[in-house]
């Protein structure tokens, strides 16, 4: 079974009838935002009020709260993903740069669902999964420019990426100044 295949496993309580699926993505969009501003300890009832449904409504399409956690974490690794094949226009560094600042958004923000997801669970495992298919080919790609340090794994990168999204930073351009200066480490400048 393909990572894909693995996380559309998640998705498999997801309504095929189309005003069941309004409320069921109005959930998710509302969880991520409610996730995001409160932590994972807000109120299931906040988010059915910002979704714009009762809370029986979020019951029947996450019996409990850890499922609600998985489907927003799932739905944004996939985003996080899809995002890769966005950049193949573009020249090989600044595609690689443009995902990791996407990964960077991401990771800060899922911060506090990932601390609830087991990691070593399947859902976290097969998410990891899908972010290495996404963005190790970009990072090979610059590789084969020549504009990427050759001895980096895609793992150093991710690694040195998470350091950064581990802080709490008071702007973002801050971050983005961090993430600069980290990614200067990672850019092919020639033997040294």
């Amino acid at each position: 079974m393909t990572s894909a295949d693995q996380l559309g496993e998640v998705f498999l309580r997801r309504p095929k009838r189309a005003d069941a699926r309004r409320n069921y993505d109005a959930l998710i969009a509302a969880a991520r935002t409610v996730f995001g501003e409160c932590g994972t300890g807000a109120s299931l009832e906040e988010v059915a009020r910002r979704a714009g449904v009762g809370i029986g409504t979020l019951y029947r399409n996450f019996p409990s709260r850890r499922d609600l956690f998985e489907a927003v974490y799932v739905d944004e690794v996939q985003a996080l993903s899809r995002s890769a094949a966005d950049l193949s226009d573009l020249p090989p560094w600044d595609a690689l740069v443009a995902w990791l600042h996407r990964f960077v958004a991401y990771a800060a923000t899922k911060r506090a669902l990932a601390e609830e997801l087991i990691h070593d669970s399947d859902v976290f495992r097969t998410c990891r999964i899908e972010i290495f298919a996404a963005g190790e080919p970009l990072l090979r790609r610059a590789q084969d420019a020549g504009v990427a340090r050759p001895d980096a794994s895609f793992e150093d990168v991710i690694r040195l990426i998470s350091g950064i999204t581990a802080y709490q930073f008071m702007e973002p351009a801050q971050r983005d100044r961090v993430l600069a200066m980290a990614l200067d480490g990672v850019r092919y400048t020639g033997p040294r």
